[in-house]
């Protein structure tokens, strides 16, 4: 037993300095902006920078409306397979696995030649219209993590009993979702919208191909022209990402309690 605890300790450690100590190495080198030094130049660059909070801003909306649009999209969907249609879980479950098969840069070319300006819907002749599709892309991205949030809060709840307590008194199918079911897999749906920040805070190749003023493509245009700043930006994406994260594991404690509400 106590050599068993050892080897998961020294597994533990290893597993914890690969990731840590590439970021500490990083974390360091951005601060030998000054030589002979520490200081904090290369971070107050960045932030001072019009281009980090214009490019930082537009991701966070663009990633805002991605939740929503998901939210309105994947909710109704799960809980329509859990109730009425669980046969066509299998078939769901891989459609919502392609977007972690196919290339993003597959994904973006196909949009740009199905909403080109010549096809029917031109949604790349215009900035509004880019933006839309930018949005739809991150939905796409992000819809294998949203799904599988949802529906693992929906497992938590009797999706059937509450449905049929709420159509006996009187409430209809929109409402039932939005104040019966929405309610008791809010926990879930929160982990899925910060899974999905994290994707759009970080995405490059869709936002660049779209010529969309984004996070990811600020981020590659620092990195191929300065030396400090860039390892800055690569700590401040890897505290933003590991907060999403962070607010996952701190919402999931409530997941208990959400669900047994339902009781």
């Amino acid at each position: 037993m106590k050599r068993s605890k050892l080897w998961a300790w020294i597994t533990f450690g290893v597993a914890v300095a690969y990731f840590l100590v590439p970021l500490l190495a990083t974390f360091e080198f951005s601060l030998r902006i000054r030589r002979g030094t520490y200081s904090l130049d290369a971070y107050a660059s960045v932030f001072s920078d019009p281009r980090f909070q214009a490019t930082f801003g537009y991701s966070l909306l663009v990633g805002l409306f991605a939740i929503i649009v998901g939210i309105f999209i994947v909710v109704p969907a799960a809980y329509f397979v859990r109730l009425r249609a669980p046969h066509l879980r299998p078939l769901i479950e891989f459609v919502t696995l392609l977007p972690l098969i196919i290339p993003p840069i597959i994904l973006v070319f196909g949009y740009i030649r199905l909403y080109n300006t010549s096809s029917i819907l031109p949604l790349t002749g215009s900035t509004f219209g880019t933006d839309i599709l930018l949005v739809l892309a991150y939905v796409a991205l992000a819809l294998p993590y949203m799904y599988r949030a949802v529906d693992t809060g929906l497992r938590t709840i009797d999706v059937q009993t509450l449905t049929e307590a709420a159509t006996i008194l009187g409430a209809n199918q929109m409402v039932i979702l939005a104040r019966v079911i929405f309610p008791n897999i809010i926990v879930a749906v929160l982990s899925g919208a910060f899974l999905t920040l994290a994707i759009v805070i970080g995405e490059f190749t869709i936002a660049s191909l779209l010529n969309r003023p984004a996070f990811g493509p600020y981020l590659q245009n620092v990195g191929a022209n300065r030396a400090f700043e860039p390892a800055a930006l690569a700590v401040i994406s890897f505290v933003i990402t590991w907060g999403a994260m962070g607010m996952i594991q701190l919402l999931s404690r409530f997941a208990p309690k959400t669900a047994a509400l339902t009781d």
